[in-house]
């Protein structure tokens, strides 16, 4: 297959697969696989993580499958307070090395 292009991929694959809200979802997933990895950990079912959440069952299982388009950041961010955690946004000018956008990142103790 010589000569074939290969367009150069960025740091997001959604973005990559053409999702306009891309950053968006990415943020999402960011604070869903925390929440997920919590309710793993304590062993929680969907409704023990609904009534602790305040989320309803329906979006506990959502947030479970990844399927995100429906659920607010805010209301990620909600449910992790719920479970103990310090949800921490910083706001900061983009400089060379960092673009514009959003970026969660989870720091385990």
């Amino acid at each position: 297959m010589s000569g074939s292009h290969h367009p150069k991929g960025t740091s997001n694959v959604l973005t990559d697969l053409g999702f306009e809200d891309a950053a968006e979802l990415s943020a999402k997933a960011a604070l869903a696989l925390e929440l997920n990895g919590l309710l793993d950990e304590r062993g929680l079912s969907q409704t023990e993580a609904a009534t602790i959440t305040g989320m309803t069952q329906p979006k506990v299982s959502q947030v479970r499958r990844y399927k995100l388009q429906n659920i607010s950041l805010e209301r990620l961010m909600q449910a992790l307070v719920s479970l103990d955690r310090h949800v921490e946004i910083v706001v900061q000018p983009a400089c060379s090395t960092t673009a514009p956008g959003i970026t969660v990142s989870a720091r385990h103790p």
